[in-house]
């Protein structure tokens, strides 16, 4: 049965934002925003989506 996937993007949004929150101060304490916002939104959904299948 497919999974409504409106439910699991409002699951994944907050680990989106964590991820994107840290990206914005690690790229401001080594002067490379762009590239650590671009990474922290990866990462956050990597971790929200893993999170989601898990349970």
């Amino acid at each position: 049965m497919k999974k409504n996937s409106k439910a699991i993007d409002e699951k994944v949004v907050p680990y989106i934002t964590a991820g994107l929150i840290i990206g914005i101060l690690v790229g401001a304490l080594t002067d490379n925003i762009g590239l650590w916002i671009s990474l922290g939104i990866a990462f956050g959904a990597g971790v929200g989506y893993t999170m989601v299948e898990k349970k």
